[in-house]
């Protein structure tokens, strides 16, 4: 077999692990060899252990099948750097638990593998790179995969729960999703006992975790991800406020996290933060430094706050200052 022609199967079966049917027509644009050629090469691949079906209809085509027997996967040099960095984050220590062990045996299986020019990329990136912050709660891998499980399933789930107050309960959930928001994990699900949806932080589950019966999926009212960002920025603080962002919400959004508040977009200059907070003083200070005008929507109250804020602000700026010593020669 020729360098061209093996240089023509690896993009080939690129192909078709980044989708999985073709059209033979599409194939050979791509390939930009004659249908013939692509029959020839499939054929190829055939041979080599890989299960490519062929597809009925007019125009007819290719889907790589399933099978016990596949080889392993061809990744070129930007994939094979992303997944050796990222065994060697979760090596490190992530948001998941028990699989450090595992990451370290995987990423020395790799980098024998790998030749020295990446070689020398990922051990750039792994020596001039480091973390700073608070280290996020951590989660185990197998909590992650029975509740994926579930959702995939759609099968109750039954697990005691630890709230931000400390107090324990046991539940019983419909769920739905998982959503990765700023280190932790956190799970949507329908509530069967309180008939509402809820979201759940992960690493307040404790186990063993068990599953019920199936159920029949539920639409929850909005994006998984939008819901749950809107529940940790707000629900768990005593106060929540709403005000108008004179600002785009692109904009705004880039100096907003998951844990500070939701945004709405209102029009092409304004959006409306939704924000929580342990008062309404401390709302009142997180809007100050946000660095946008803002007009407040609700509650009143807060308008209070903003104003005692400013009054504070004009006294220290107009007392009396604290002049310099002056010393006296000996």
């Amino acid at each position: 077999m020729s360098s061209l022609t093996s240089a023509r199967l690896l993009r080939l079966l690129s192909l078709f692990q980044a989708r999985r049917d073709w059209t033979g027509t599409e194939l050979a644009e791509r390939l930009e060899v004659t249908p013939r050629t692509v029959r020839r090469d499939v054929q190829r691949l055939r041979d080599l252990g890989y299960p490519v079906d062929a597809t009925p209809g007019v125009a007819g085509g290719y889907r790589l099948g399933v099978g016990s027997t596949l080889p392993p996967l061809l990744l070129d040099d930007e994939e094979t750097v992303a997944v050796a960095v990222g065994l060697r984050a979760a090596a490190s220590g992530g948001s998941l638990s028990g699989i450090e062990e595992t990451s370290v045996r995987a990423l020395a299986k790799l980098e024998q593998l790998l030749p020295s020019r990446l070689r020398r990329r990922v051990s750039a990136l792994n020596s001039f790179t480091d973390t700073v912050g608070r280290k996020s709660p951590t989660v185990d891998g197998e909590f992650l995969t029975v509740i994926a499980g579930c959702c995939r399933d759609g099968e109750r789930l039954r697990f005691r729960y630890r709230n931000h107050h400390g107090e324990e309960s046991r539940r019983v959930v419909e769920p739905h999703k998982m959503v990765h928001a700023a280190g932790r994990w956190y799970l949507l699900a329908w509530d069967v006992d309180r008939e509402d949806w809820r979201v759940f932080r992960l690493d307040r589950m404790e186990g063993p975790l068990s599953t019920g019966p199936r159920f029949e999926p539920r639409t929850p009212p909005e994006d998984a991800a939008a819901y749950v960002a809107r529940g940790i920025s707000s629900s768990v603080y005593e106060q929540t406020a709403r005000v108008l962002v004179h600002a785009p919400e692109e904009e705004a959004a880039q100096r907003l996290s998951p844990f500070d508040g939701t945004l709405t977009r209102v029009d092409d200059r304004t959006c409306e933060l939704r924000v929580g907070g342990n008062g309404l003083d401390m709302i009142a200070v997180y809007l100050l430094f946000f660095g946008f005008d803002f007009s407040v929507l609700e509650p009143a109250e807060l308008e209070v706050e903003l104003k005692a804020l400013r009054d504070r602000i004009d006294r220290s700026l107009s007392g009396p200052r604290p002049g310099r010593g002056s010393g006296s020669g000996g």
